[in-house]
Order: C-alpha cells, then structure tokens, then sequence
C-alpha cells in the first residue's frame, strides 16, 4: 500500500530536505522516525526538495509498506519521537500509482522580509532596512508571469533536463508586521525563488528598473540577477494535487 504523509519543519538545523552522507536532512531524520514506529526500513520520496535553511509549512512525501496501522496513532507516536521542528500532521492512503513529485500540481512558497528589527523574526525572516519601493516590486512581479525559461533564476551546472517554469502568480503584499511575496508555479527550478526575491528586492531598491528584469530574463544568464537573500526567510506553504490522490478512499 502507498501512503502520502503531510509534515512541516523549520529549517534551521538542517541541509535541507535530501539526504545527504555527511550533513543532517528532513528526510533522515523523517525516516529513521518511520522505520522505527513500523519495524521496517521506510524510504520517503518528497515532494521536492528544499535547501538548507529553507523552512516547509506544508510538504508531502509518499511512502510503501504492507505494515498495517492506525494513522492517528502512529502520527501521535511520530511527533512524540520526532524533534520540536518536524511535525506530521496527516497520513493516508493513496493510489498505489501517485508519486508525491510527480503528480503535484502547484507549489507555493513565500518570502517573507522586515523592514524593522524583530527578535522574534530574527531566525524567520529576512531585514532590509531600506526603504523599498513596493509598488514598483510588484510591477516587475508581475513580468515573471509573462515568462516561461527561467534559467536566469536557477542555480548554476545543476542537471535539469528543462528551465521551463509555469509561474501563475507573483505578488508582493503586507502582513501585519512582515513584507511577504508569494509565488506559485507548477515547478522550481534550485534557488530560483530567492534569486528571485533578490533581484525584486534590487528592483525596489532603485538599482534595477523593470527594464533591466527583460534583460536579464533574455540574457539567461544567472549572474546578471540579483543575488541570492537568505534562506530563513523562505517557506513552503503549500502543494496541490489531483482530487483522486487527496479523496481517495482506498
């Protein structure tokens, strides 16, 4: 049987959400919790990947097992094992052919910036003590739109096989104390988003015109976009699927 499991995590303390040989990941510390509450080595396919430092509100990964259980209780048992920044939040079962990556419809991701000291968003958000100029930041949001190649945006000799991207939303609003952009798109390409919050951010700034976001767009060249901002002011909000995975009834 396949399972989907919906989890959450800051992402501080870890090298994202891949496992890695010599660095502590989300997935790790995911499976060893599972393998120990079923009794049986569990491997978890995620949703995608995060990078370091990246914090998830919402992420799915799928998992197989012929382990019979009761999903409330083995996520209470989960979240009493896991650590304080991971927690489970649903389990259930899907068709035995949904894949958490492949059959996700939309990813959205928020960026969230100050403008004023904040210790209680220190760790959790990015502080630009300039003033920006938000209305010119969402006219050159509002570009990304138009846009489909986004390898201006990625992360230099990765191995994607395509830099096409379907953004269907970029906006910057107000959240009581936070400045937050929210993106979605049916994929990412790595680092994009804060690539891309970094040249918004030039943009607002007064060193970059929306003139200059065409260009680099036709340059497809990720060293004429702004720089990457950091990566405790990004999250993971939400992933949408197929309403045969998420209603189904096994």
């Amino acid at each position: 049987m396949r399972y989907f499991v919906q989890f959450s995590y800051k992402g501080k303390p870890y090298h994202g959400w891949q496992k890695q040989p010599n660095a502590i990941t989300v997935q790790e510390v995911l499976e060893k919790a599972f393998s120990l509450m079923l009794r049986e080595t569990v491997s978890l396919t995620g949703a995608g990947r995060t990078d370091s430092g990246v914090h998830a509100k919402v992420m799915y990964a799928h998992f197989d097992t012929d382990v019979l259980f009761n999903c409330t209780e083995l996520i209470y048992r989960l979240n009493a094992f896991l650590p304080d920044d991971i927690a489970v939040s649903e389990i259930f079962e899907v068709p035995l052919e949904s894949h958490a990556r492949f059959d996700a419809l939309e990813r959205i991701y928020e960026y969230w910036i100050v403008q004023e000291k904040n210790p209680f968003l220190t760790d959790a958000a990015y502080y630009v003590k300039y003033p920006l100029n938000i209305e010119q930041m969402n006219e050159a949001a509002t570009i990304l739109v138009e846009h489909k190649d986004f390898k201006c945006f990625s992360k230099s000799n990765t191995d994607v096989k395509t830099y096409l991207c379907d953004v269907r939303k970029a906006i910057w609003t107000y959240d009581g104390d936070k400045l937050v952009f929210t993106i979605s798109a049916d994929r990412f390409l790595r680092n994009m988003v804060r690539a891309i919050v970094g040249t918004l951010v030039d943009v607002g700034l007064g060193k970059s015109s929306l003139t200059d976001i065409e260009s680099v767009f036709a340059s497809k060249d990720r060293s004429n976009a702004g720089v990457s901002v950091p990566a405790k002011g990004l999250y993971l909000t939400a992933i949408k699927y197929p309403k045969n995975i998420i209603d189904y009834n096994g």
